[in-house]
Protein backbone atom coordinates (compact mmCIF):
# COMPACT_ATOMS: atom_id res chain seq x y z
CA UNK A 1 0.00 0.00 0.00
CA UNK A 2 2.93 2.44 0.85
CA UNK A 3 4.45 1.51 -2.78
CA UNK A 4 1.55 2.55 -4.40
CA UNK A 5 1.16 5.82 -2.35
CA UNK A 6 4.59 6.85 -3.09
CA UNK A 7 4.20 6.09 -6.91
CA UNK A 8 0.87 8.11 -6.82
CA UNK A 9 3.18 11.42 -5.20
CA UNK A 10 5.46 10.65 -8.09
CA UNK A 11 2.65 10.59 -10.81
CA UNK A 12 1.25 14.23 -9.24
CA UNK A 13 4.71 15.78 -9.34
CA UNK A 14 5.92 15.03 -12.59
CA UNK A 15 1.96 16.19 -13.67
CA UNK A 16 2.41 19.31 -12.00
CA UNK A 17 6.28 20.63 -13.30
CA UNK A 18 4.73 19.65 -16.82
CA UNK A 19 1.81 22.36 -16.65
CA UNK A 20 3.69 24.69 -14.54
CA UNK A 21 5.85 24.83 -17.77
CA UNK A 22 2.77 24.83 -20.09
CA UNK A 23 1.73 27.84 -18.30
CA UNK A 24 4.49 30.13 -18.12
CA UNK A 25 3.63 34.44 -18.72
CA UNK A 26 4.74 36.12 -21.69
CA UNK A 27 6.99 39.19 -20.64
CA UNK A 28 8.76 41.97 -22.69
CA UNK A 29 11.30 40.69 -25.43
CA UNK A 30 13.91 42.31 -23.18
CA UNK A 31 13.40 40.46 -20.18
CA UNK A 32 12.24 36.90 -21.66
CA UNK A 33 15.55 37.27 -22.95
CA UNK A 34 17.29 37.90 -19.80
CA UNK A 35 15.73 35.78 -17.80
CA UNK A 36 13.89 32.75 -19.17
CA UNK A 37 16.90 30.33 -19.66
CA UNK A 38 18.21 29.97 -16.24
CA UNK A 39 14.76 29.32 -15.06
CA UNK A 40 14.23 26.23 -17.03
CA UNK A 41 17.99 25.11 -16.41
CA UNK A 42 17.36 24.50 -12.57
CA UNK A 43 13.70 23.17 -13.06
CA UNK A 44 14.90 20.26 -15.07
CA UNK A 45 17.91 19.46 -12.67
CA UNK A 46 15.17 19.88 -9.33
CA UNK A 47 12.69 17.25 -10.67
CA UNK A 48 15.66 14.77 -11.75
CA UNK A 49 17.03 15.05 -8.36
CA UNK A 50 13.83 14.44 -6.28
CA UNK A 51 12.87 11.34 -9.05
CA UNK A 52 16.72 10.12 -8.10
CA UNK A 53 15.54 10.51 -4.14
CA UNK A 54 12.43 8.58 -4.35
CA UNK A 55 13.96 5.89 -6.90
CA UNK A 56 16.41 5.15 -3.66
CA UNK A 57 13.78 4.86 -0.80
CA UNK A 58 11.28 3.01 -3.22
CA UNK A 59 14.56 0.62 -3.82
CA UNK A 60 15.60 0.62 0.07
CA UNK A 61 11.73 -0.22 1.39
CA UNK A 62 11.44 -2.74 -1.28
CA UNK A 63 14.70 -4.73 0.13
CA UNK A 64 13.59 -4.23 3.40
CA UNK A 65 9.98 -5.90 2.88
CA UNK A 66 11.43 -8.58 0.74
CA UNK A 67 13.43 -9.01 4.26
CA UNK A 68 10.72 -8.71 6.39
CA UNK A 69 9.01 -11.28 4.01
CA UNK A 70 11.79 -13.92 4.53
CA UNK A 71 12.17 -13.39 8.16
CA UNK A 72 8.28 -13.98 8.39
CA UNK A 73 8.19 -17.52 6.26
CA UNK A 74 11.26 -18.76 8.49
CA UNK A 75 9.13 -18.01 11.57
CA UNK A 76 5.78 -19.72 10.13
CA UNK A 77 7.88 -22.55 8.94
CA UNK A 78 9.15 -22.95 12.43
CA UNK A 79 5.80 -22.63 13.93
CA UNK A 80 4.37 -25.39 11.44
CA UNK A 81 7.45 -27.82 11.94
CA UNK A 82 6.47 -27.46 15.90
CA UNK A 83 3.02 -28.61 14.98
CA UNK A 84 3.96 -31.51 13.38
CA UNK A 85 6.57 -32.78 16.60
CA UNK A 86 3.56 -31.86 18.58
CA UNK A 87 0.91 -33.91 16.37
CA UNK A 88 3.60 -36.86 16.33
CA UNK A 89 4.02 -36.59 20.13
CA UNK A 90 0.16 -36.86 20.91
CA UNK A 91 0.13 -39.12 18.43
CA UNK A 92 2.67 -41.71 19.96
CA UNK A 93 0.86 -40.85 23.69
CA UNK A 94 -2.49 -41.84 22.65
CA UNK A 95 -0.78 -45.36 21.08
CA UNK A 96 0.68 -45.97 24.19
CA UNK A 97 -2.59 -45.00 26.18
CA UNK A 98 -4.43 -47.17 24.06
CA UNK A 99 -1.88 -49.99 24.77
CA UNK A 100 -2.15 -49.75 28.79
CA UNK A 101 -5.20 -49.99 28.45
CA UNK A 102 -5.54 -53.04 26.40
CA UNK A 103 -3.32 -54.48 28.93
CA UNK A 104 -5.39 -53.92 31.28
CA UNK A 105 -8.44 -54.79 30.20
CA UNK A 106 -6.40 -58.72 29.94
CA UNK A 107 -5.14 -58.88 33.36
CA UNK A 108 -8.77 -57.90 34.69
CA UNK A 109 -9.91 -60.50 32.24
CA UNK A 110 -6.97 -62.97 33.79
CA UNK A 111 -7.86 -62.32 37.39
CA UNK A 112 -11.63 -63.02 36.66
CA UNK A 113 -11.08 -66.65 35.21
CA UNK A 114 -7.97 -67.38 37.65
CA UNK A 115 -10.70 -66.29 40.73
CA UNK A 116 -13.26 -68.76 38.58
CA UNK A 117 -10.76 -71.33 39.08
CA UNK A 118 -9.94 -71.12 42.55
CA UNK A 119 -12.96 -72.97 43.95
CA UNK A 120 -12.23 -75.83 41.35
CA UNK A 121 -8.34 -75.68 42.50
CA UNK A 122 -9.60 -75.90 46.28
CA UNK A 123 -11.66 -78.73 45.66
CA UNK A 124 -8.91 -80.46 43.73
CA UNK A 125 -6.10 -80.47 46.74
CA UNK A 126 -8.84 -81.57 48.74
CA UNK A 127 -9.71 -84.52 46.99
CA UNK A 128 -5.39 -84.83 46.46
CA UNK A 129 -5.19 -85.02 50.45
CA UNK A 130 -7.98 -87.35 50.59
CA UNK A 131 -6.14 -89.55 48.07
CA UNK A 132 -2.93 -88.86 50.29
CA UNK A 133 -4.68 -89.94 53.13
CA UNK A 134 -5.86 -93.75 51.65
CA UNK A 135 -2.55 -94.26 50.27
CA UNK A 136 -0.96 -93.82 53.47
CA UNK A 137 -3.30 -96.30 55.21
CA UNK A 138 -2.44 -99.04 52.54
CA UNK A 139 1.38 -97.96 53.20
CA UNK A 140 0.58 -98.78 56.97
CA UNK A 141 -1.47 -101.55 55.88
CA UNK A 142 1.56 -102.72 53.41
CA UNK A 143 3.79 -102.16 56.35
CA UNK A 144 2.27 -104.69 59.02
CA UNK A 145 1.67 -107.12 56.07
CA UNK A 146 5.53 -107.17 55.50
CA UNK A 147 6.65 -107.58 59.23
CA UNK A 148 3.84 -110.27 59.71
CA UNK A 149 5.45 -111.91 56.34
CA UNK A 150 8.91 -111.50 58.15
CA UNK A 151 8.05 -112.94 61.26
CA UNK A 152 6.90 -116.05 59.26
CA UNK A 153 9.71 -116.06 57.79
CA UNK A 154 11.94 -115.93 60.86
CA UNK A 155 9.35 -118.94 62.23
CA UNK A 156 10.00 -121.21 58.89
CA UNK A 157 13.61 -120.40 58.39
CA UNK A 158 14.25 -122.10 61.89
CA UNK A 159 12.24 -125.07 60.78
CA UNK A 160 13.53 -127.17 57.24
CA UNK A 161 11.61 -125.83 54.46
CA UNK A 162 11.43 -126.86 50.38
CA UNK A 163 13.23 -125.04 48.21
CA UNK A 164 9.69 -124.18 46.56
CA UNK A 165 8.40 -122.51 49.46
CA UNK A 166 11.28 -120.03 50.06
CA UNK A 167 11.35 -119.25 46.50
CA UNK A 168 7.57 -118.35 46.38
CA UNK A 169 8.14 -116.25 49.83
CA UNK A 170 11.23 -114.74 48.08
CA UNK A 171 8.55 -113.64 45.01
CA UNK A 172 6.39 -112.08 47.24
CA UNK A 173 8.38 -109.83 49.18
CA UNK A 174 9.86 -108.66 45.53
CA UNK A 175 6.03 -108.04 44.71
CA UNK A 176 5.54 -105.76 47.88
CA UNK A 177 9.19 -104.43 47.54
CA UNK A 178 7.55 -103.43 44.15
CA UNK A 179 4.02 -101.96 45.70
CA UNK A 180 5.64 -100.21 47.52
CA UNK A 181 8.43 -98.78 45.30
CA UNK A 182 5.11 -97.93 43.12
CA UNK A 183 3.21 -96.06 46.23
CA UNK A 184 6.06 -94.04 47.07
CA UNK A 185 6.56 -92.73 43.31
CA UNK A 186 2.60 -91.89 43.35
CA UNK A 187 3.35 -89.73 46.91
CA UNK A 188 6.25 -88.26 45.00
CA UNK A 189 4.07 -87.20 42.03
CA UNK A 190 1.16 -86.36 44.23
CA UNK A 191 3.57 -83.82 46.40
CA UNK A 192 4.47 -82.27 43.26
CA UNK A 193 0.85 -81.17 41.99
CA UNK A 194 0.30 -80.40 45.33
CA UNK A 195 2.93 -77.69 44.98
CA UNK A 196 1.87 -76.59 41.91
CA UNK A 197 -1.41 -76.23 43.35
CA UNK A 198 0.01 -73.68 45.98
CA UNK A 199 1.98 -72.08 43.12
CA UNK A 200 -0.94 -71.22 41.27
CA UNK A 201 -2.59 -69.91 44.65
CA UNK A 202 0.33 -68.02 45.13
CA UNK A 203 -0.04 -66.13 41.55
CA UNK A 204 -3.82 -65.89 41.88
CA UNK A 205 -2.89 -63.70 45.14
CA UNK A 206 -0.08 -61.21 43.68
CA UNK A 207 -2.67 -60.64 40.72
CA UNK A 208 -5.21 -59.76 43.06
CA UNK A 209 -2.53 -57.56 45.09
CA UNK A 210 -1.83 -55.71 42.02
CA UNK A 211 -5.06 -54.78 41.20
CA UNK A 212 -6.05 -53.51 44.36
CA UNK A 213 -3.71 -53.75 46.93
CA UNK A 214 -5.55 -51.60 49.83
CA UNK A 215 -7.00 -55.42 50.39
CA UNK A 216 -3.70 -56.49 51.38
CA UNK A 217 -4.43 -57.60 54.69
CA UNK A 218 -6.90 -60.20 53.64
CA UNK A 219 -4.87 -61.62 50.95
CA UNK A 220 -2.47 -63.82 52.90
CA UNK A 221 -2.57 -67.40 52.10
CA UNK A 222 -3.18 -70.24 54.60
CA UNK A 223 -0.76 -73.29 54.09
CA UNK A 224 -2.92 -76.29 53.48
CA UNK A 225 -4.03 -78.42 57.04
CA UNK A 226 -2.09 -81.53 57.45
CA UNK A 227 -4.44 -84.59 58.23
CA UNK A 228 -4.20 -86.17 61.24
CA UNK A 229 -2.79 -89.04 60.07
CA UNK A 230 0.44 -87.37 58.37
CA UNK A 231 3.48 -87.66 60.13
CA UNK A 232 4.43 -84.61 62.17
CA UNK A 233 8.01 -83.33 60.30
CA UNK A 234 8.34 -81.29 63.77
CA UNK A 235 7.69 -83.99 66.46
CA UNK A 236 10.39 -86.21 68.09
CA UNK A 237 11.82 -89.51 66.72
CA UNK A 238 10.60 -92.95 68.29
CA UNK A 239 13.65 -94.77 69.01
CA UNK A 240 12.40 -97.78 66.68
CA UNK A 241 12.72 -98.73 63.11
CA UNK A 242 11.94 -101.49 60.71
CA UNK A 243 15.10 -102.98 61.18
CA UNK A 244 14.86 -103.07 65.03
CA UNK A 245 15.82 -100.59 67.42
CA UNK A 246 18.60 -97.58 66.95
CA UNK A 247 21.03 -97.00 69.87
CA UNK A 248 20.41 -93.72 71.60
CA UNK A 249 24.47 -93.02 71.15
CA UNK A 250 23.80 -93.48 67.34
CA UNK A 251 22.49 -90.15 66.85
CA UNK A 252 24.66 -87.21 66.09
CA UNK A 253 24.69 -84.34 68.50
CA UNK A 254 24.31 -81.20 65.97
CA UNK A 255 24.97 -80.51 62.34
CA UNK A 256 28.82 -80.49 63.42
CA UNK A 257 28.73 -83.73 64.47
CA UNK A 258 27.40 -84.53 61.07
CA UNK A 259 29.82 -82.90 59.23
CA UNK A 260 32.58 -84.37 61.28
CA UNK A 261 30.91 -87.81 60.66
CA UNK A 262 31.92 -86.63 56.66
CA UNK A 263 28.70 -85.86 55.14
CA UNK A 264 28.95 -82.74 52.98
CA UNK A 265 25.77 -82.64 51.56
CA UNK A 266 23.19 -79.88 52.98
CA UNK A 267 19.72 -81.74 53.88
CA UNK A 268 17.76 -83.08 56.92
CA UNK A 269 19.34 -84.82 59.39
CA UNK A 270 18.05 -86.49 62.62
CA UNK A 271 20.16 -85.13 65.53
CA UNK A 272 20.09 -86.20 69.62
CA UNK A 273 21.40 -82.90 72.04
CA UNK A 274 21.35 -83.94 75.61
CA UNK A 275 18.29 -83.93 77.59
CA UNK A 276 16.51 -84.32 74.54
CA UNK A 277 14.52 -86.44 72.19
CA UNK A 278 16.04 -87.28 68.51
CA UNK A 279 14.52 -84.79 66.15
CA UNK A 280 15.34 -84.14 62.11
CA UNK A 281 16.71 -80.51 61.16
CA UNK A 282 17.94 -78.92 58.50
CA UNK A 283 21.85 -78.88 58.15
CA UNK A 284 23.35 -76.16 55.95
CA UNK A 285 26.96 -77.54 55.08
CA UNK A 286 30.06 -75.31 53.73
CA UNK A 287 33.38 -76.09 53.58
CA UNK A 288 34.44 -75.04 56.93
CA UNK A 289 31.32 -76.97 58.63
CA UNK A 290 27.76 -77.51 59.34
CA UNK A 291 25.31 -74.97 60.54
CA UNK A 292 21.91 -75.55 61.64
CA UNK A 293 18.81 -73.76 60.04
CA UNK A 294 15.91 -72.67 62.26
CA UNK A 295 13.90 -70.20 60.21
CA UNK A 296 13.54 -69.60 56.53
CA UNK A 297 11.77 -67.55 54.34
CA UNK A 298 11.39 -67.56 50.75
CA UNK A 299 8.02 -67.61 48.86
CA UNK A 300 5.21 -67.54 51.55
CA UNK A 301 4.02 -70.84 51.39
CA UNK A 302 3.30 -71.13 54.88
CA UNK A 303 1.75 -69.15 57.52
CA UNK A 304 4.06 -67.78 59.86
CA UNK A 305 0.91 -66.09 62.46
CA UNK A 306 1.00 -69.06 64.83
CA UNK A 307 0.35 -69.86 68.44
CA UNK A 308 2.31 -69.91 71.40
CA UNK A 309 2.29 -74.45 70.63
CA UNK A 310 2.79 -73.85 67.12
CA UNK A 311 6.32 -71.52 67.42
CA UNK A 312 7.15 -73.73 70.77
CA UNK A 313 6.90 -77.01 68.65
CA UNK A 314 7.43 -75.60 65.25
CA UNK A 315 5.73 -75.93 62.02
CA UNK A 316 6.40 -75.62 58.46
CA UNK A 317 8.47 -78.01 55.87
CA UNK A 318 12.17 -78.40 56.44
CA UNK A 319 13.18 -78.23 53.00
CA UNK A 320 11.10 -74.84 52.21
CA UNK A 321 10.03 -72.47 54.68
CA UNK A 322 9.87 -73.32 58.24
CA UNK A 323 10.45 -72.28 61.95
CA UNK A 324 12.24 -75.21 63.63
CA UNK A 325 10.47 -74.56 67.30
CA UNK A 326 11.65 -73.00 70.44
CA UNK A 327 12.10 -76.11 72.38
CA UNK A 328 14.42 -77.60 69.77
CA UNK A 329 16.24 -74.51 69.21
CA UNK A 330 16.86 -74.48 73.60
CA UNK A 331 18.12 -78.17 73.59
CA UNK A 332 20.91 -77.03 70.61
CA UNK A 333 22.07 -73.79 71.80
CA UNK A 334 22.22 -74.86 75.67
CA UNK A 335 25.38 -76.93 75.12
CA UNK A 336 28.09 -74.29 74.59
CA UNK A 337 28.90 -71.02 73.18
CA UNK A 338 26.82 -70.32 69.54
CA UNK A 339 26.64 -67.69 66.93
CA UNK A 340 23.10 -66.65 65.50
CA UNK A 341 23.59 -66.02 61.74
CA UNK A 342 21.01 -63.82 59.99
CA UNK A 343 20.88 -63.23 55.91
CA UNK A 344 18.61 -61.34 54.41
CA UNK A 345 17.34 -60.22 51.03
CA UNK A 346 15.52 -57.03 49.81
CA UNK A 347 13.07 -56.53 47.10
CA UNK A 348 16.38 -55.29 44.77
CA UNK A 349 17.84 -59.04 45.11
CA UNK A 350 20.50 -57.91 47.01
CA UNK A 351 21.68 -59.90 50.25
CA UNK A 352 23.43 -58.95 53.30
CA UNK A 353 24.06 -61.00 56.80
CA UNK A 354 25.27 -60.01 60.24
CA UNK A 355 26.04 -62.13 62.70
CA UNK A 356 25.80 -62.34 66.67
CA UNK A 357 26.32 -64.22 69.47
CA UNK A 358 23.70 -66.12 71.30
CA UNK A 359 22.11 -67.36 74.03
CA UNK A 360 18.42 -68.38 74.32
CA UNK A 361 16.98 -68.93 77.87
CA UNK A 362 14.82 -72.01 78.57
CA UNK A 363 10.68 -72.61 78.91
CA UNK A 364 10.89 -70.76 82.37
CA UNK A 365 11.93 -67.50 80.65
CA UNK A 366 9.67 -67.50 78.28
CA UNK A 367 12.82 -67.91 75.92
CA UNK A 368 14.12 -64.83 76.69
CA UNK A 369 17.18 -63.54 73.86
CA UNK A 370 20.83 -63.13 74.47
CA UNK A 371 22.92 -61.91 72.18
CA UNK A 372 25.85 -59.23 71.25
CA UNK A 373 26.70 -58.03 67.38
CA UNK A 374 29.79 -60.15 65.92
CA UNK A 375 30.05 -58.40 62.01
CA UNK A 376 28.74 -58.41 59.17
CA UNK A 377 27.05 -55.68 56.40
CA UNK A 378 24.08 -55.22 57.51
CA UNK A 379 22.70 -52.95 60.41
CA UNK A 380 22.25 -54.13 63.76
CA UNK A 381 18.78 -54.00 64.85
CA UNK A 382 18.50 -56.59 66.88
CA UNK A 383 21.12 -55.81 69.76
CA UNK A 384 18.03 -53.23 71.34
CA UNK A 385 15.93 -57.26 71.58
CA UNK A 386 18.17 -58.72 73.65
CA UNK A 387 16.86 -59.55 77.35
CA UNK A 388 13.48 -59.58 75.47
CA UNK A 389 11.24 -62.42 76.03
CA UNK A 390 9.46 -64.62 73.08
CA UNK A 391 5.68 -63.30 71.88
CA UNK A 392 2.80 -64.73 70.36
CA UNK A 393 -0.62 -63.47 69.65
CA UNK A 394 -1.99 -65.50 72.39
CA UNK A 395 1.03 -64.49 74.35
CA UNK A 396 2.04 -61.04 75.19
CA UNK A 397 5.52 -60.59 76.72
CA UNK A 398 6.68 -57.26 74.97
CA UNK A 399 7.12 -53.94 76.80
CA UNK A 400 3.90 -52.50 74.90
CA UNK A 401 1.27 -51.91 77.98
CA UNK A 402 -1.54 -51.33 75.52
CA UNK A 403 -1.26 -53.43 72.67
CA UNK A 404 0.11 -56.90 71.77
CA UNK A 405 2.57 -56.42 69.40
CA UNK A 406 2.20 -59.75 67.96
CA UNK A 407 -1.09 -59.87 67.61
CA UNK A 408 -0.72 -56.57 65.82
CA UNK A 409 2.14 -57.36 63.37
CA UNK A 410 1.65 -61.06 62.90
CA UNK A 411 3.96 -63.46 63.58
CA UNK A 412 6.08 -64.53 66.80
CA UNK A 413 9.64 -62.62 67.89
CA UNK A 414 11.31 -61.38 70.67
CA UNK A 415 9.38 -58.26 70.41
CA UNK A 416 10.78 -54.54 71.91
CA UNK A 417 8.26 -52.33 71.03
CA UNK A 418 5.89 -52.75 68.30
CA UNK A 419 6.33 -51.57 64.46
CA UNK A 420 10.20 -52.62 65.22
CA UNK A 421 12.07 -55.58 63.55
CA UNK A 422 9.96 -58.98 62.93
CA UNK A 423 11.19 -61.66 60.73
CA UNK A 424 8.20 -63.69 61.01
CA UNK A 425 6.30 -60.96 60.22
CA UNK A 426 3.41 -61.80 57.42
CA UNK A 427 5.39 -62.73 54.07
CA UNK A 428 4.14 -60.43 50.99
CA UNK A 429 4.22 -61.51 46.89
CA UNK A 430 5.19 -57.79 45.89
CA UNK A 431 6.92 -54.91 47.18
CA UNK A 432 4.92 -53.15 50.26
CA UNK A 433 4.56 -49.09 49.56
CA UNK A 434 2.53 -48.26 52.19
CA UNK A 435 4.08 -47.62 56.02
CA UNK A 436 1.17 -49.45 57.83
CA UNK A 437 1.58 -52.84 55.79
CA UNK A 438 5.76 -52.59 55.09
CA UNK A 439 5.32 -53.13 59.11
CA UNK A 440 3.45 -55.98 59.58
CA UNK A 441 5.76 -57.81 57.11
CA UNK A 442 9.33 -59.09 57.21
CA UNK A 443 11.24 -55.91 58.31
CA UNK A 444 14.49 -55.43 59.35
CA UNK A 445 14.67 -51.61 61.52
CA UNK A 446 18.04 -50.84 62.74
CA UNK A 447 18.91 -48.13 65.19
CA UNK A 448 20.22 -45.93 62.22
CA UNK A 449 19.63 -45.91 59.11
CA UNK A 450 16.69 -46.66 56.92
CA UNK A 451 14.35 -49.70 57.39
CA UNK A 452 14.04 -52.89 55.04
CA UNK A 453 11.14 -54.52 53.98
CA UNK A 454 12.68 -58.24 53.07
CA UNK A 455 11.63 -60.62 50.04
CA UNK A 456 13.31 -63.67 51.68
CA UNK A 457 15.51 -64.34 54.90
CA UNK A 458 17.39 -67.42 56.37
CA UNK A 459 18.15 -67.70 60.61
CA UNK A 460 21.36 -70.26 61.38
CA UNK A 461 23.24 -71.21 64.42
CA UNK A 462 26.65 -73.38 64.76
CA UNK A 463 29.22 -73.14 67.41
CA UNK A 464 31.25 -70.49 67.46
CA UNK A 465 34.59 -72.89 68.45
Amino acid sequence: MKIILLFLLLILSVTNAASNQRRTPTVSPILSSTVQPPTETRSRFAMLDDVRLLANGLLQLGQSLREFVHKTKAQINDIFQKLNIFDRSFYQLSVVTSEIKEEEEKLKKTTVYLKENNEEIRNLSMEINSKINNILEERSQLHSKVGGLEEKLQGLSQSIMPLEQIQEISGLKEVIETQEKTITDLLKSVKEQHEQLNYQNGKIKSLEDKLSYDNFQDTGEKSLDLSPETPDPFGYLTMNSTNGTIDINDYPVGCSHVFKSGQRKSGIYPIKPNQSEPFNVYCEMSSDGASTVIQRREDGSVDFDQSWGKYEHGFGKLENEFWLGLQKIYSIAQHGEYILHIELEDWKEEMRFIEYTFTLGGPATDYTLHLAPLSGDLPDAMSNHTGMKFSTKDRDNDKHDESNCARNYTGGWWFDACGDTNLNGRYAWIRPKARPQRRKGIYWRPAKGSPFTLKSTKITIRPST
